[in-house]
């Protein structure tokens, strides 16, 4: 079963699914975040939703890229999670089904090209604290273990 972090879903609302791949980007003993700007401030793992036919991990290269502007390579899927919802920039209700991946970042391409993003480096302390979203801070919790 897969685990669920966040608030339970509402009695009586409507929730979309939402399928999204997300990266630990591990290099030099530290982790690549982004930090989205809007609709709130925080540090996420880089990543997004995956659009309609696209695979998964072709999600996971865009997303990173658009978030970061690093490339990456060997993908690892590390496991998943889910959580209910609001996505204010879609404004819609989801049900986020997140596959999280392990990856090392390999080539620098520019800046991030998401608007309101910027790439930040951290430790994995620094990570597991800087992190908002319960269900990334599993996941970095449980790669950390190992």
């Amino acid at each position: 079963m897969t685990p669920r972090f966040g608030q339970p879903p509402l009695d009586g609302r409507r929730y979309r699914r939402r399928p999204g791949a997300y990266a630990i980007l591990w290099r030099d003993g530290r982790l690549l975040l982004t930090h989205q700007q809007a609709p709130v401030p925080e540090y996420q793992l880089p990543g997004g939703g995956v659009d309609p036919g696209e695979s998964s991990l072709a999600a996971l290269h865009r997303e990173v890229a658009e978030e970061t502007g690093w490339s990456i390579g060997a993908p690892r899927l590390l496991g998943s999670y889910r959580r209910f919802c609001y996505m204010p920039d879609y404004d819609m209700h989801a049900e986020k089904l997140c596959l999280i991946w392990t990856a090392r970042p390999v080539l620098r391409r520019g800046d991030p090209t998401e608007p309101g993003h910027s790439a930040h480096w951290m430790t994995p302390r620094q990570a597991l604290s800087a992190l908002v979203d319960p269900g990334s801070r599993h996941a970095l919790r449980m790669w950390m273990s190992r």
